[in-house]
C-alpha cells in the first residue's frame, strides 16, 4: 500500500508536465497565426489623401522618414514650394484650400524647421517602418515599428509644441510618411514665432540662399556683426562703469562698482546680442542649438554675479572696516555675528546659484538641444567634471562646517603653520589669515577641518605667555624672583597676578634655564606684554652681573668655561 502513493504523485507530475507543455505548443502555435495574419503596417488610416489637388511628383519621396525630410528640404532649397506641399498632411483643408494654402504653408513650415529646430539625422530611421536598428536593447521602442515621430519641440505663446511626422495610409495605396497634421494646423503660429523678421525680408535674394552648414549666406555675415555690436556695448559699460569708479574715493560705492563691473559687462553683451538677435534676425535652428544656451547662460550668471557682488562687496567693506575691533576681548558677540553672516552668505550663494543653473536648464530645454548629445557622449569630460564637482562641493561643504561649528571665526587669532595670525575672512575654498606683520596667507579650508591648529580666542582670549631665561649656576634665584614680583604687579598687562610664577626648568653644562609665566588678556597685548617681561628681566640679570664684575667669575650671565693649564 505505501509503495503505491510515490506511484501516483509520479503519474500526476507526469501529466502535469505534458499539460504545461501542451499549453506552450499551442500559445506558440497561436502566436504564429497572429504574426502571419497581423501583416497590416502601423500606419494612420484616412478616408482620403490630400483629395482634390494631383499626384504628388515622382522626386518626393516619401516611403521612410529621412526620405521625407530630404526630399522636403531639397525642394524648400530650390524654391519649389508646390512639390513641398505635398509633404504635408492636409487633410483638415478642403480641395480648394489645398490647391491654394499647399504652397504657402510649405513655404512656412521649411523656414520653421529650418529656423528652430536640428534634425538628428542618425537618429531618423530609413526604413518605411522606422525600426530603429542602432538603439540599445534597453530602450523601450527598440525594434518596434513607430508610425509617429517627434522632430523636435518650440517653445510658441507660452506652451510647448511639437512638430511631428507621421505615417499614413489611404485604401489601396502604399503608407507615406508626411509631416502630421496637427503640426501642419500649427504652421501659421509657428512661422510668426520663428519666421524671418522683416530685416531679413528686405534683404537681396542673393544673401537668402544656402551657403555651407545649412546656413545661409546672410547669416555668415550677420553673426560676427552682432558679435562685435555686443562686444561694443561691453566695452562701453566697462568704460562707464570705470569713470563712475575714479569720481568716488574708497568707500563702499567704490568697492560695489568694482565687483559688479565685470559681471555687468558680461550682462551689457549677452544682452545686447539677444536683443539685436531677436529685433533683426532669426537664425537657423544649427546656431539657435548652439547660441540660445549660450545666451541664457550668460544672462542668468551675469545677473546672479551682479547680485552677489553687490551683497559682497557691502558685507566685505563692513567687515574689513571692524576686523581690527573683531579681534579685542569683548568683541565675542560679534565674532560669532559675523562668522555666522559669512555662512549665510556662502549658502545664499549656493541657492543663487543652483537657482540660475534650473533656470538655464529650463530656458533652454537641454535636453532637447544638441549640446545634451555632446555632453552626454563626452564620457572622459563628464568624469572629470564629476570630480572637479566632487572636490568644490567637498570644499564648500568643508567651509559651512567652519562657519557654523564656529572652529575658526572671523577674527579670531589662531596659529596655522607657525604663524600668528587672524582670521579676516572665510570663503568657499580657501581661509584668509593675516599675520601680525600684516602678510596674507591664503589657506585651504580642507586644512582647518582635517589638520589641528590652535585657535587661541576660541573661548577665553586671555593666555599664558612665557619667556625663557639662560643664566649662570650660580645666579640668585631668589633676588630675580623679587624682581618678577616686582613686575607682575606694576604691569598692567599682566592678569591673574597670583598664578606669575618663575621656576628653574632644566639646566645646561653652561647655564640654568629659567622659565617665566604670566597671563595676558589677549594674544596682542600678551605679546608686547612677554617681551616687556623678557627685556625687564635681562635687564636686571645684566645688572646683578655687572655688579659682581670685579669677583673672580660671574654671577648672572653664563659664560663659556676655560680650563687653564699653568
Amino acid at each position: 500500500m505505501t509503495a503505491l502513493f510515490p506511484k501516483l504523485a509520479l503519474a500526476r507530475l507526469t501529466a502535469l508536465l505534458c499539460a504545461l507543455l501542451a499549453m506552450t505548443l499551442s500559445a506558440a502555435a497561436m502566436a504564429q497565426g497572429n504574426a502571419a495574419t497581423s501583416s497590416e503596417p502601423y500606419v494612420y488610416k484616412v478616408d482620403r489623401l490630400n483629395g482634390g489637388i494631383a499626384d504628388a511628383p515622382d522626386d518626393l519621396y516619401r516611403d521612410t522618414p529621412q526620405a521625407l525630410l530630404e526630399s522636403f528640404l531639397d525642394a524648400g532649397q530650390d524654391g519649389d514650394w508646390v512639390r513641398a506641399g505635398y509633404a504635408l498632411d492636409m487633410t483638415h483643408l478642403s480641395p480648394a484650400e489645398r490647391r491654394e494654402e499647399g504652397p504657402k504653408l510649405a513655404a512656412m513650415l521649411y523656414e520653421v524647421v529650418r529656423g528652430s529646430i536640428v534634425i538628428d539625422w542618425s537618429g531618423l530611421s530609413d526604413r518605411p517602418d522606422a525600426v530603429d536598428t542602432t538603439t540599445s536593447s534597453k530602450d523601450p521602442m527598440a525594434g518596434a515599428p513607430r508610425r509617429n515621430i517627434r522632430l523636435g519641440r518650440i517653445e510658441v505663446d507660452g506652451r510647448t509644441t511639437s512638430i511631428r511626422i507621421a505615417r499614413v495610409q489611404e485604401p489601396g495605396q502604399d503608407p507615406v510618411w508626411l509631416f502630421a497634421s496637427q503640426t501642419v494646423q500649427n504652421v501659421p503660429a509657428l512661422y510668426a514665432a520663428y519666421g524671418p523678421t522683416r530685416f531679413e525680408k528686405t534683404l537681396p535674394a542673393a544673401l537668402r540662399k544656402p551657403a555651407f552648414w545649412t546656413l545661409m549666406w546672410w547669416e555668415v555675415i550677420a553673426l560676427p556683426i552682432v558679435i562685435l555690436i555686443a562686444i561694443a556695448a561691453a566695452g562701453l559699460t566697462w568704460r562707464a562703469i570705470g569713470d563712475f569708479i575714479t569720481r568716488y574715493d574708497d568707500n563702499i560705492a567704490a568697492r560695489i562698482l568694482r565687483a559688479v563691473r565685470m559681471p555687468v559687462a558680461i550682462l551689457a553683451f549677452a544682452g545686447t546680442f539677444a536683443l539685436v538677435r531677436n529685433l533683426a534676425f532669426s537664425f537657423s535652428g544649427l546656431i539657435n542649438a548652439i547660441l540660445n544656451p549660450l545666451q541664457t547662460l550668460l544672462i542668468v550668471f551675469a545677473a546672479a554675479a551682479v547680485f552677489l557682488s553687490i551683497l559682497e562687496g557691502i558685507l566685505d567693506r563692513v567687515a574689513d572696516s571692524q576686523i581690527e575691533d573683531f579681534s579685542k576681548p569683548d568683541h565675542e558677540n560679534d565674532r560669532n555675528y559675523y562668522t555666522m553672516l559669512s555662512a549665510v552668505r556662502r549658502m545664499g550663494i549656493v541657492i543663487i546659484l543652483l537657482l540660475g543653473i534650473g533656470i538655464v536648464l529650463l530656458q533652454t530645454n537641454i535636453n532637447e538641444t544638441l549640446g545634451f548629445s555632446l555632453l552626454a557622449s563626452a564620457g572622459l569630460f563628464t568624469v572629470v567634471l564629476a570630480f572637479a564637482a566632487r572636490k568644490l562641493l567637498g570644499d564648500i561643504m568643508a567651509s559651512l562646517q567652519i562657519a557654523f561649528s564656529k572652529t575658526a571665526r572671523i577674527g579670531d587669532a589662531v596659529m596655522f603653520s607657525g604663524d600668528w595670525c587672524y582670521v579676516e575672512k572665510i570663503g568657499f575654498t580657501h581661509l584668509r589669515l593675516r599675520t601680525w606683520d600684516n602678510r596674507r596667507i591664503i589657506a585651504p579650508v580642507g586644512n582647518f577641518v582635517q589638520d589641528s591648529f590652535e585657535n587661541w580666542t576660541k573661548k577665553d582670549p586671555s593666555l599664558t605667555k612665557v619667556a625663557h631665561l639662560y643664566l649662570d649656576h650660580r645666579a640668585d634665584i631668589d633676588a630675580l624672583r623679587e624682581d618678577f614680583a616686582e613686575f607682575v604687579a606694576n604691569d598692567e598687562d599682566v592678569i591673574n597676578k597670583e598664578e606669575a610664577k618663575l621656576q628653574v626648568v632644566d639646566h645646561t653644562p653652561t647655564a640654568m634655564v629659567l622659565r617665566l609665566l604670566a597671563q595676558s588678556p589677549d594674544p596682542q597685548r600678551g605679546w608686547e606684554m612677554q617681551c616687556r617681561m623678557r627685556e625687564h628681566m635681562l635687564k636686571l640679570a645684566m645688572g646683578r652681573d655687572a655688579a659682581t664684575e670685579n669677583e673672580p667669575y660671574p654671577a648672572y650671565l653664563p659664560r663659556e668655561r676655560e680650563v687653564r693649564i699653568d
